[in-house]
C-alpha cells in the first residue's frame, strides 16, 4: 500500500536538499503514518486504517464515523 493517509489524503512531497554550498538535490518529504485500529459503534465491527497524526487528531475532535463518511464523500476511502 502506498504512503497516503486514507482520511486526509496527504501523501509523499517532493523538495530539495540544499546543503552549505548551496547545492539542491532532490529529497522526498514522507507523511506522519501509522496504522490504526478504530472501532465503528453503528457497523460493530473494527476498522483497520492508515493515517496521519493530523488525522488522529480530526478523528478525535469529529469521531470516526463522521470522519469516514467525510473520507468517503471526497474519495479517499
Amino acid at each position: 500500500m502506498s504512503r497516503v493517509c486514507q482520511i486526509t489524503g496527504k501523501k509523499v512531497i517532493t523538495g530539495n536538499n540544499v546543503s552549505h554550498s548551496k547545492r539542491r538535490t532532490k529529497r522526498k518529504f514522507y507523511p506522519n503514518l501509522q496504522t490504526k485500529k478504530f472501532f465503528v459503534p453503528e457497523e460493530d465491527k473494527w476498522v483497520t486504517l492508515k493515517v496521519s497524526a493530523a488525522a488522529l487528531r480530526t478523528i478525535d475532535k469529529n469521531g470516526i464515523s463522521a470522519t469516514m463518511k467525510e473520507a468517503k464523500q471526497k474519495g479517499f476511502l
